[in-house]
């Protein structure tokens, strides 16, 4: 039974399967320093503090959780932080690397994949539980369907690995799709070679004509000097990760 009613206007869905939470945090060292992103009613939290992590930081946008939060003895050495994580500058919360988990809020779960692409030089594992059909996009791999922007960005600066799927009833109030859990662990690469934001307009740009050639899903870029190359006879879901710097490098330089 949930301590807190749910709010539909922050798409809540509070965890309370405490396997699938054990599950969750066993993924990461407890010398960690760590923000969990939408605590919630503190199903994560406890076991958070059990693992006995250097520092944690919770933020939700929901002010009765952190007051609910805030009121429990236990959770009194936690960063307990009302706002919106959307607005929240990473660098003023740590010193050094973190790590982040969390159940994300699907309604924003993409743009909070995209804000840890910013901070990915900081941040080393992260565990979250995400709508299935998003973490499917995540972890696929080129020629496939589901394959698409935040897979190739993501898969560029982290290693992807599916833990769980999680059934709806694992919530409360159930959530009208599945869920999984996936862990992103921070790779070697540190410079592609081209401004991130470049990259990330070429890979945009290339999948939201995804059944164009590139030759014509690139045109927005005013290119076309450059589109004589074997690649842009592709689509964009033939490009591996690799592909895709390749090819952004190529057109800046």
């Amino acid at each position: 039974m949930n301590i807190i009613k749910s709010k539909k206007k922050f798409g809540q869905h509070f965890l309370k399967d405490l396997t699938i939470a054990k599950i969750i945090v066993q993924e990461f060292d407890s010398k960690t320093e760590i923000l969990e992103i939408g605590p919630g009613n503190g199903v994560l939290t406890n076991f958070l503090v059990e693992q006995k992590f250097d520092k944690i930081v919770a933020i939700d946008i929901d002010y009765r959780l952190i007051e609910y939060l805030k009121s429990k003895k236990r959770f009194q050495k936690i960063h307990l932080i009302n706002n919106d994580i959307l607005k929240i500058d990473f660098s003023n919360l740590f010193k050094n690397q973190f790590s982040i988990v969390g159940n994300l809020p699907y309604n924003i779960s993409s743009q909070i994949l995209f804000k840890i692409l910013e901070y990915r030089d900081r941040i080393g594992i992260v565990v979250i539980m995400l709508q299935k059909e998003v973490a499917d996009r995540i972890i696929s791999s080129s020629h496939s369907k589901k394959y698409g922007i935040l897979s190739v960005l993501i898969q560029t600066f982290f290693e992807v690995r599916k833990i769980a799927d999680v059934d709806s009833n694992s919530f409360n109030p159930p959530p009208k799709v599945q869920s999984s859990v996936i862990k992103l662990s921070r790779n070697d690469v540190l410079n592609i070679g081209v401004e991130f934001s470049f990259f990330k307009t070429v890979v945009k740009s290339s999948f939201q004509r995804r059944r164009k050639m590139l030759r014509n899903a690139l045109k927005n870029l005013n290119l076309q000097d450059k589109f004589h190359h074997d690649i842009f006879s592709k689509r964009a879901e033939e490009l591996s990760s690799d592909d895709f710097i390749w090819l952004s490098k190529y057109l800046k330089n």
